[in-house]
């Protein structure tokens, strides 16, 4: 595949009013195992070029597969009919123009040539661990390599490259089952010993059950649970859909609406976050704050939608929430009884003006008391407005990574409300 020869090809035969060119190529190998046995390795380069093109406000889009010339010139052709027929766009946009871009690194070449047999001695030693421990284990290890590029009639040139490092494991004993997973770009951050450790610690702390009965009470979540919760409320604080008010963030832009105790950002500053260098919109990426000490401070907003309000386009492209330094421990003593949640899975709206989300609890959930944990209770479904928990932080925790994209604390969080148990 060469990014250049497609490039040259587009300049030389569109004949578009305007143009933009994608060009995506991934390099991923996938080891999925299920009851101490690999199942499936799914590997395989992959090419997606997409050309949007534009005659006036009328606009047309294609995608191939392939880079050679006949399929390009199908991909052009197609665009080009498209455009010429689609109805006029009131909010088009003519493409990005020439920008400076930060520099980024996120490739790690540990990951990237990461081999096969490599990943399936991960496996192996993971059912290893799960036999020894009188259980099964399933899951999947994963490594990605990503290469992109956008160039566009007005001057637009972004190069992208990226690296991706997973390994999931769900662990299932008698009727117990719990799950860790590790994302990254580093390859090198990964530690299945101490993944087994926690996994198997989950599992055996998960062994005590007793029934609880839903309720509002304090709740110490864990960054991979509270990640499931921003990536929702975040999908809400849009600018635009604050501004034709569907969203509770109408008109609180520049006001103090979180707790205080909260903070977001998108940074470039964290050397283990990915950070791309730009967006689909051609927007680079910046320093920005989106909630700082309580205040909304920006709003992701798109070209268009900023051309409108005379604002500055943007957009999230990780998450960082900076955290304090209370252990897990000095959290149980500083509320009565409470419960410790590791995930959170099935979320959905209630109600998108108010922000009120549901969602049930997963992988467990550890009821404790008088600074320790007690026993293991039963999954409970939540309804809660994630704006208004961060104005019952009690406490943070250090900041770690979540995901590959995303660095979160351990909150404690007063009462959290529940609102039925659930079976699954």
């Amino acid at each position: 595949m060469n990014s250049e020869k497609i490039l040259q090809y587009i300049r030389q035969h569109c004949n578009a009013d305007d143009w933009a060119l994608y060009i995506s190529y991934w390099d991923s190998h996938e080891t999925r195992f299920a009851q101490n046995g690999i199942t499936q390795h799914i590997a395989g380069p992959k090419l997606d070029i997409t050309l949007n093109v534009s005659y006036g406000t009328k606009s047309g889009s294609a995608t191939v597969n392939q880079d050679d010339e006949n399929t390009l010139a199908f991909m052009l052709k197609t665009a080009q009919d498209i455009a010429a027929h689609a109805p006029e766009d009131p909010e088009f946009m003519p493409s990005a123009e020439k920008a400076d871009l930060p520099e980024v690194n996120n490739c790690d070449p540990e990951t990237k040539n990461l081999e096969p047999i490599q990943m399936v001695d991960i496996v192996q030693k993971a059912i290893d661990k799960a036999k020894a421990f009188g259980a099964s284990v399933s899951g999947m290890t994963e490594k990605h390599y990503h290469n992109s590029w956008m160039f566009t009639k007005n001057g637009f040139a972004g190069n992208s490259e990226r690296t991706n490092f997973g390994h999931s494991m769900t662990i299932k004993k008698a009727e117990v089952e719990t799950k860790v997973d590790y994302e990254a770009k580093n390859f090198g951050g990964f530690d299945l010993d101490r993944d087994f450790a926690q996994l198997q610690a989950q599992a055996e702390a998960l062994a005590d059950l007793h029934v609880f009965e839903p309720q509002k009470i304090a709740v110490i979540m864990r960054p991979s649970a509270l990640l499931e919760l921003m990536w929702f409320m975040g999908w809400m604080m849009n600018r635009r859909q604050s501004d034709e008010g569907f969203t509770p963030f109408t008109d609180q832009l520049g006001k103090p609406f979180f707790g205080d105790k909260f903070s977001w950002f998108s940074t470039l500053k964290q050397p283990g976050l990915l950070a791309r260098p730009y967006d689909y919109e051609g927007i680079p990426s910046k320093e920005i704050a989106w909630v700082e000490n309580g205040m909304i401070k920006n709003m992701p907003t798109n070209r268009y939608w900023a051309k409108k309000v005379n604002g500055t386009p943007c957009s999230s492209y990780n998450i960082f929430i900076p955290g304090g330094n209370a252990s897990e421990e000095e959290m149980m003593q500083m509320v009565p009884r409470g419960l410790i949640l590791n995930r959170l899975w099935y979320i959905r709206t209630v109600d998108a003006k108010s922000g009120e989300l549901t969602g049930m609890t997963r992988d467990g959930v550890l009821y404790f008391e008088n600074g320790k944990v007690k026993h293991a209770v039963n999954n409970l479904r939540f309804n809660e407005i994630p704006h208004d928990a961060t104005r019952r932080i009690l406490a943070l925790g250090a900041s770690r990574l979540a995901s590959a994209s995303s660095m979160l604390p351990t909150m404690l969080i007063d009462n959290f409300n529940f609102v039925d148990k659930t079976s699954f």
